[in-house]
Order: structure tokens, then sequence, then C-alpha cells
């Protein structure tokens, strides 16, 4: 028994001494006014985690570590030496909807040191899981745990949900946003990004960006700046809203922008009529036979789909006149979305008690 649990332990002492080097530390600044002098100061405004991804000096960390930041900083490890050096990072860029971002720094290739990468697609409920961070500024601290679920949901600092989501009971803390989660072979199955906690510290239940959709969103942003993804074309109402408005069920539609795949398929947007009423504009309740009860719907069923598919959305449209109701199928191509890339000032946004770390 004992032999197995020295084994069991070596092999923890192998994975940390390998992955080590990939994992790097980021200190991000903001710009203020001095009251006094009235000059712009550069003060540190926090610190997070990320790893390597490339030679070519590519870190990948969440999009909330740096985006209220003016600049950042990234420390990496020698992987010959150990010692460390710090470097100015630049924004390649960034997935605000999937908490993905991507900086690069002008390091020596030799200095680099890319984790192996994994498949979260054949994670098993009960895996070991180890997470590499910085929590609370402490560079590279190592947290065991499990997988403790798979195919969860967390909202992204944009809103949106992430689906496929990895649930751990690995130690996760301020500071390990943007670090790796790992296998027992090292390999990087996920990227650290939210625990879920009524205060703020761990609860043991941890979530982690598959890196499955993370190996997808990084290499459209390094070889194009930016993240495409579909889109129909419209402004919707939030279901919460919606519902005020007697609107249990669906998704409606507030404006159809001009030239938009929304306008050329037909949809309608809630409009104000001569009279001065408000004309409601289309309900969305279906995407190819797929049930759409709020926007988190809206948004699964656009998932998988790329720019150019062709889907047929179900909608509830309303006469005004009579207030009679029929069901419209309406054919949409869908359009193409690009993220942008510059690094702006951006208030963090953390819905209650799910806290990016």
């Amino acid at each position: 028994m004992g032999t197995v649990k020295a084994g069991a332990e070596n092999g923890l002492i192998k994975v940390f001494e390998q992955s080590t080097p990939g994992v790097v530390y980021i200190s991000t600044f903001v710009n203020q006014r001095d009251a006094f002098s009235m000059n712009i100061l550069e003060v540190p405004a926090g610190t997070g985690s990320g790893f390597v991804w490339d030679k070519e000096g590519h870190i990948v960390t969440n999009f909330h570590v740096i985006r209220s930041a003016n600049t950042a900083q990234v420390r990496i490890t020698d992987p010959s030496t150990g010692k460390q050096a710090s470097y100015a990072a630049r924004v390649q860029g960034y997935d605000p909807d999937k908490d993905v971002a991507v900086l690069k720094i002008d390091a020596p290739p030799e200095q680099l040191q890319p984790i192996p990468l994994g498949s979260s697609a054949v994670l098993k409920v009960g895996q070991l899981a180890l997470a590499i961070g910085n929590p609370f500024g402490l560079d590279h601290t190592l947290t065991t745990g499990v997988i403790s679920g798979l195919g969860r949901e967390v909202r992204s600092p944009s809103g949106r949900p992430i689906s496929n989501v990895v649930q751990t009971d690995a130690a996760i803390n301020p500071g390990n946003s943007g670090g790796p989660l790992l296998n027992s072979a090292g390999q990087i199955t996920g990227m650290n990004t939210a625990i879920y906690s009524p205060s703020g510290a761990s609860a043991g239940i941890g979530f982690a960006i598959p890196i499955d959709t993370i190996k997808t969103i990084v290499g459209m942003i390094i070889e194009t700046g930016s993240v495409t993804r579909p889109v129909i074309g419209i402004t919707y109402l939030q279901s919460a809203q919606a519902k005020a408005l007697g609107i249990d069920d669906g998704v409606l539609v507030l404006d159809v922008p001009a030239g938009s795949a929304a306008e050329k398929a037909g949809l309608r947007g809630t409009a104000r009529s001569r009279s001065g009423y408000i004309e409601l504009g289309d309900i969305i309740t279906m995407i190819d036979g797929d049930k759409i009860s709020n926007e988190v719907d809206l948004f699964k069923a656009l998932e998988d789909r790329k720019p150019g598919d062709v889907i047929t959305i179900t909608v509830t449209r309303t006469n005004m006149e009579d207030e009679s109701t029929q069901e419209v199928k309406l054919r949409v191509t869908l359009q193409q979305s690009a993220t942008p890339t510059a690094m702006s000032p951006l208030a963090p946004v953390s819905p209650p008690m799910l806290v990016p770390q």
C-alpha cells in the first residue's frame, strides 16, 4: 500500500516539475492620475495566471484577468535554469464570450516551455485533476482534486453562457484564473476560470473552460487576431425584462439592423406604430426544431453552427390590429460576427456567487 502511495506521490511531483515552467505569473496595471501632480501614474491592478502556448511567445489566460488593464507583464520561468524573467505583454486577441485571451511576449524560444495539450472530450468524473497557478500572488502553487462534474455551464464576462465547462474540487482561489487544469499525464484539460462560492473563497466547486474549446479559440486568434462566430443579426430583449411584458417563453426581437441576415430572412423587430403604440416584434420559439425559451437557449442553438449555415427559425408573430398570432417559419443564413481585439478598460462583470478567479 505504501509503494502505491509513494508511486502516486512521485507522479504528482513529476507532473508539477515538468509543468511549472509552462505556468506564468501575470501582473496587470492601470493608469491613474495623481491628485497632486496631475501626472498619469501606472499602478498595479491585479494578478493572475496563464500558460505558455507555443515557442513563439503566445500566452493563454482568462479575458477577465486583463480586461480592465492598460498594460500587463508576464513573468516566466526558464526551464533550464529555473530563473525568472518578466516581459511586457501585448494583446494578440480575446474572446469575452468564452473568457479567453491570448497575450504575446518577446521572449527567447529557449525560455518558453509549452505544456502538452490533452482533450476535454475524454474526461471522466473521478479522474485526478491538478491545478497550478498563483493564488493570492503565491506563484506556482499546486492543488489537487478530481473531476467533479462535466457539461456544466457558467456565464462569461459578456454575459453569454460557456458550455461544457469542467467542474473540479481542486482548490481554486483569487489569482488562479488563467492557470491550467491538468490530468495525471501532465496534459492541459482546461483553464481554471471561476468558483461557486458565497464568500469568494474556495468552497470546493471550481470551474475550468475545456481545452477543446480553448484550442479552437486560440487557433483563430493566433491566425487572424479575432474570433468569428455565427449570429442571426438581431438585438433581443433579455428574458428578465421580457417576462415583465408577459413573454414567458421565447426571445423577443427588438431590432433588425438593415442588411443583416435577419432582415434578409424577414424577421421583424419591435417598433412604434404611427398612433404611438408599441408593436412587439417576432418572438423566436424554435431553431431547427429545438425549443428556444430564452437567450441562453438561443446561444446554445448557435454554438456548433458556422457562418454561412442555413437554419430554420420559428417565430410567433403578433398582428397588433386584432392581437391575433401566427406561427411563421423563416430560413436564415447565419452571418459572421468578429470579436474585437483592441484592449480597452472595461468594468469587470461577475454573476452573483460565481466568482472569476
